[in-house]
């Protein structure tokens, strides 16, 4: 009898036979359905690890400990260290317990950005023996999680952030019983602070569980108190609806000019209460304005791609804009991710032909990924498919999803400062604009959001010549239109550093600025605010090319808001003024129905 002979079986196939059982379908068909079974795993597992990839922490994890294994000399001198920590502590405690007429002076001073030990009250014993220990105990983390002779520089940045946040966790201003100020103000107050504090951490898990908002944000709701500059809504399709602002001066410049916000939150950063708008402040100089409001995805929208975003987004906006003034170019801004898209639209532009833009101005937006900050702590193969998974169950990603990264970034600030006032201390909760708009978030599709974090982050494809539109590649090289660039001093999410690449990525004349405050707040910066400064120079087209750090060095600060220079800038930009342009034909007042979606 002859001997029938099978095919030969892949790996693939014979794990898929091992997992699924007996198949009958057809090989394709059989690897999607395994692949949908990862993914639903996947996305199960989201729920309980809040969205961090287990493997993504597992690799760096075993990366660090493997090569602190292999390197015994830093085994030594952590030991050596963690005793010498361990005597200054000793020999501090013991000088602060005896009677004196003055405390000894702290051994270790907190990072100038860490607020924790800063009142009077932790220098008596034993409070100062207790945030001296704190702080030793996070210096020897440092130095245990950095410098390990081949560990990769990504996996030393996830094990150093992960150590952080466990620290500032257990950190002791976080508890009743081991912070001063908690306990003082506990005998104040006969404990009421501490009721107080109950009472909102009750309400605010009830809203965690309900997705309400605040209850304050109410004070500062779209079309009520903020985002409240006149206008109407003049175009809307899937994605998008366009606002163009009413005029408030007798003659406006000739040339318009087009907002394009970031969409991971909604447009009014940029029209906030009257005396924070930068839209309003730009309409009172006789600017004719329009914004771009994204619609807020749902799981419906999950297919939408960044194609779809500068087509159906950016080009839609630039071609109903032209159409209703009647202008042959336009003024663009791109804010944040937003200056992105931008920055896209503007290469694809510059690529074909097509002249439309008379300048293109970027807010806090990245072009190269190969440094985009903080945020890279979240991003990585590993992390990226396991939001996929998310992503593949729900259709986009939600607003709590992305929350937790960025507070995660700026932990003692947003996470345990803030239960320490609410909660221990029972302060009064300090709400304003900036902050109601940071929690009116929105969801972002499925696949835009992967194709984003894929192309742009993980293969830096915009900055490397990749990255393609309409099936052909963009160079930003192409783009030649004069160039405004802002930077933010203290920006976790679009360091300014990565955003002054735009010197090296284009060849045409770059005027960069670089103000104090961070991402949102560095750039609602209306003229009297206090506190602000900024730098600020061009380099022209043929220039040479100097670095950021010379660059920070050399230009002199100026005291004040940017937003006149920049004004300025684009004043001398947008021709001369003229009468108004007819208002396109209204859909309804501005901000429109977008900016409501919950």
């Amino acid at each position: 009898m002859a001997t029938k002979i099978l095919p030969h079986s892949t790996s693939h196939e014979r794990l898929a036979s091992a997992w699924l059982g007996p198949q009958t379908k057809p090989l394709p068909e059989r690897r999607r359905a395994t692949s949908e079974l990862d993914l639903a795993f996947g996305s199960a597992l989201g729920r309980v690890t809040g969205n961090i990839s287990p493997a993504a922490l597992a690799n760096a994890w075993f990366d660090w400990l493997t090569h602190l294994q292999l390197s015994p000399s830093k085994q030594a001198d952590l030991a050596q260290d963690a005793v010498q920590k361990f005597w200054r502590w000793k020999n501090y405690c013991e000088a602060a317990v005896r009677p004196h007429d003055t405390v000894p002076a702290a051994h270790v001073e907190p990072l100038p950005q860490d607020k924790r030990f800063i009142d009077p009250a932790w220098a008596q014993w034993p409070f100062n023996a207790m945030s001296q220990g704190f702080l030793l105990h996070q210096q020897w983390w440092h130095r245990a999680t950095t410098g390990v002779r081949g560990v990769s520089r990504h996996h030393e940045d996830v094990v150093t952030f992960t150590v952080r946040q466990v620290l500032d966790m257990l950190a002791p201003s976080n508890y009743l019983l081991t912070n001063p100020v908690v306990l003082q103000e506990t005998a104040r107050r006969g404990g009421a602070n501490l009721v107080e504090g109950a009472l909102r951490a009750f309400a605010d898990s009830q809203r965690a569980l309900t997705h309400e908002k605040p209850a304050s944000d109410n004070a500062f709701r779209p079309g009520e108190q903020v985002a409240i500059t006149p206008g109407k809504v003049v175009l809307r399709n899937a994605l998008i609806e366009l606002i163009q602002y009413i005029p408030s001066t007798p003659k406006v410049h000739a040339v318009p000019l087009l907002f394009v916000p970031a969409w991971i939150m909604k447009f009014y950063i940029l029209d906030l209460s009257p005396q924070n708008s930068l839209v309003k402040y730009l309409v009172d100089k006789g600017y004719t304005v329009f914004m771009i409001s994204w619609k807020n995805p749902v799981a419906a929208d999950r297919d939408l791609s960044m194609e779809d975003y500068r087509r159906m987004g950016v080009m839609d906006a630039i071609d109903k804009a032209l159409e209703i003034t009647g202008a042959p170019q336009l003024n663009a801004v791109g804010y944040c991710l937003g200056g992105t898209l931008l920055s896209i639209a503007a290469a694809t532009m510059a690529r074909d032909g097509d002249r439309r833009l008379a300048s293109m101005s970027l807010f806090a937006s990245q072009v190269d990924f190969e440094e985009p900050g903080e945020l890279s702590l979240f991003i990585d193969e590993s992390q990226v498919s396991f939001l996929e998974a998310i992503m593949w169950k729900q259709g986009f990603l939600d607003t709590s999803q992305m929350a937790g990264a960025f507070q995660l970034l700026r932990s003692n600030d947003l996470i345990w400062s803030r239960r320490l006032n609410d909660y221990l201390l029972g302060l009064p909760e300090q709400r304003n604009d900036l902050t109601a708009w940071n929690a009116d978030a929105t969801r972002m599709p499925a696949r835009m959001h992967s194709e984003y974090l894929r192309q742009l982050f993980l293969n830096n494809d915009l900055a490397e010549g990749r990255y393609r539109t309409e099936g052909r590649p963009i160079a930003l090289t192409d783009i030649d239109i004069p160039l405004f660039a802002v930077g933010t001093l203290t920006d976790h999410v679009a360091p300014w550093r990565s955003a002054f690449k735009i010197h090296l990525l284009t060849d045409t004349e770059v005027t960069f600025l670089l103000t104090s405050g961070g991402h949102n707040a560095g750039v609602v910066s209306p003229p009297g605010h206090p506190r602000r400064s900024f730098q600020a120079a061009i380099h022209a087209e043929n220039g040479p090319y100097v670095d950021p750090d010379t660059w920070q060095a050399t230009v002199p600060v100026q005291e004040g808001s940017w937003w006149p220079a920049w004004e300025s800038w684009l004043a001398g930009r947008s021709g001369k003024k003229t009468s108004p342009p007819a208002m396109g034909d209204s859909l309804c007042d501005a901000p429109g129905h977008y900016v409501l979606q919950p």
